[in-house]
């Protein structure tokens, strides 16, 4: 018989659901989120209300693509995305490789003299996790803001036809994870790749006409341990482990 081997949230995907910061944007918008990228992940957004947009800036260029009730819309690595909130945006969010992106697989678009030492980089992206609520608001709406200016230069650039700021940004960000990577290779080998190769076993099984695996169902369920958190792009609701 082949034990199913993986028994986590399916393909190893991490889950939260999504309130898009209402701020008002350094550029006069109703709200929205920090510009980012991740660097190994793909990211889905599925829309549950309020309507918004999901702004990307690539090495193809700057696209905006509307966000409404049962839109569905990802993006691959390194598709640097910031979400814009024209009134209540809700979203449950499926993230590729559950466990790195809380892992530090998530890069911030911040002026480039913040990204050349990893303990720079973490002061300036830092929530005090202790502090009052007011002051780890204000110290996500700063790196919000600060992420954003920089932002509108790479996409200005871009538009102008000048890519090496976008490339410059490309390159420091994949310098500022390397250190991680080891550590991002275990949880990989833990959970995606675990999925992966369970399925890859399972396959191998029914074809010999075993289907021991089949007595091993289960089933689980769990709620939010975290409500209203923090995150770069809104108030999370975090399902660890997911």
């Amino acid at each position: 018989m082949v034990s199913a081997a993986y028994d986590g949230f399916p393909a190893a995907v991490g889950v939260s659901r999504l309130r898009v910061y209402d701020w008002p944007t350094v550029e006069g918008l109703p709200g929205g989120g920090t510009p980012h990228l991740h660097l190994t992940c793909s990211e889905g957004y599925v829309v549950t209300a309020g309507r918004g947009a999901v702004q990307t800036l690539t090495t193809s260029g700057y696209q905006e693509t509307p966000l409404e009730p049962g839109v569905v819309a990802w993006f691959t690595p390194g598709t640097i995305h910031r979400l814009v909130n024209d009134g209540g945006l809700e979203i449950t969010v499926v993230m590729q490789n559950s466990g790195l992106p809380e892992a530090g697989d998530a890069v911030l678009t911040l002026p480039q003299d913040r990204l050349t030492d990893p303990a720079v980089y973490a002061e300036a992206v830092r929530i005090p996790a202790d502090a009052p609520e007011a002051e780890q608001a204000e110290a996500a709406r700063t790196r919000r803001d600060l992420a954003t200016r920089r932002f509108l230069e790479l996409r200005e650039a871009a538009e102008a036809g000048d890519p090496e700021p976008l490339a410059a940004f490309q390159r420091a960000a994949a310098e500022l994870v390397r250190p991680r990577l080891a550590g991002w290779e275990e949880r990989w080998r833990d959970g995606a790749h675990a999925a992966a190769t369970a399925t890859q076993r399972q396959l191998g099984a029914l074809r010999e006409r075993d289907g021991g695996h089949l007595a091993e169902a289960r089933v689980a369920a769990t709620g939010p341990t975290a409500r209203g958190r923090f995150g770069m792009c809104g108030r999370l609701d975090v399902y660890p482990g997911i």
